[in-house]
């Protein structure tokens, strides 16, 4: 999915990254120093597009509202990521979780 997150002058910035669905929301794992992060921190106005693996947009975008969730359902979201993506999913998996690096999870809830 591209996600797209806007700075404080209006630029929009597309990242694509692997969603999870969870009930009526999607969810995202991140590193919480991502630019993406502190973008969503300062207004959670985004918007959803689906995309290829390299971020070619396969359809239209959506609007959407981003908040950031805690640090323990970081770790489910991530689970739930391994699960869905199979050998890749392991391996980012496995990178995320080596020592203690600190993890984030974004919650997506689109606008009616």
């Amino acid at each position: 999915m591209l996600l797209t997150t806007f700075k404080k002058d209006g630029t929009s910035v597309p990242t694509p990254v692997w969603v999870v669905r969870h009930g009526d929301e999607l969810r995202v794992w991140t590193a919480p120093d991502a630019g993406k992060v502190k973008r969503i921190r300062r207004s959670g106005k985004v918007q959803v597009t689906p995309c290829g693996l390299r971020g070619k947009p396969h359809g239209g975008s959506v609007d959407a509202i981003a908040t950031m969730l805690s640090q323990s359902e970081a770790d489910q979201v991530l689970d739930a990521l391994v699960q869905k993506y199979g050998l890749r999913g392991r391996l980012a998996g496995w990178r995320a979780r080596r020592g203690d690096r600190p993890r984030a999870a974004i919650r997506i809830t689109l606008v009616s």
